[in-house]
């Protein structure tokens, strides 16, 4: 059984199903109120036939490939949207990280900015390179420019306090830990 037949099964109603079809949450919705599907699956909708489907590369990589839908050159010590032509829903209680891959980093000093994909939005996935080095850089359709991690996450109430416990770091940030001060 395939996720997309799971996932239909699952917004149906039937008889197993608790949710009669008028109160069935919209995983579409965008209203503030709106209630999500808990889904345990990354739901990946490709918006044209240009879009590819996120891949990891091995068994045990932590990150799924994001491809390019478009060719983009990334001028020298510049930036660029690159477009993915996908949509995707990530799992409640996490969100999708878009990370820089290690060989553009490496070899071609392409980072990736901006990275934080919420759980509730649905419009088209974009990557923001950044070009550190004195070249152009060209983005091809069907290249991988950046990894989307899964990562769970926490959100806890924001509760205002008139004083913070006090620790043996302190204040200190920035390197003072080790040694190097502030910047």
């Amino acid at each position: 059984m395939s996720s997309s037949t799971s996932l239909k099964r699952a917004l149906s109603p039937s008889a197993e199903n608790d949710n009669p079809p008028s109160k069935m949450p919209n995983i579409a919705s965008t209203t503030e109120t709106a209630a999500i599907v808990p889904i345990s699956s990354l739901l990946v909708k490709r918006l044209s036939d240009k879009a590819t489907l996120p891949k990891r590369g091995s068994a045990l990589a932590a990150g799924y490939d994001l491809y390019s839908a478009e060719q983009k050159i990334i001028p020298a010590k510049g930036k660029a949207l690159v477009d993915t032509q996908i949509s995707i829903a990530v799992p409640v209680g996490t969100y999708g990280r878009v990370a820089p891959r290690s060989g553009l980093a490496s070899k071609f000093m392409i980072d990736t900015g901006a990275g934080v994909i919420d759980a509730d939005y649905r419009g088209v996935v974009f990557v923001l390179l950044f070009n550190h080095s004195d070249k152009d850089f060209t983005v091809e359709p069907g290249d991988r420019v950046a990894q989307l991690i899964i990562e769970k996450i926490q959100t806890p109430e924001v509760v205002e306090v008139q004083d913070l416990d006090e620790t043996l770091r302190g204040g200190g940030g920035f390197g003072s830990t080790g040694g190097h001060g502030a910047l």
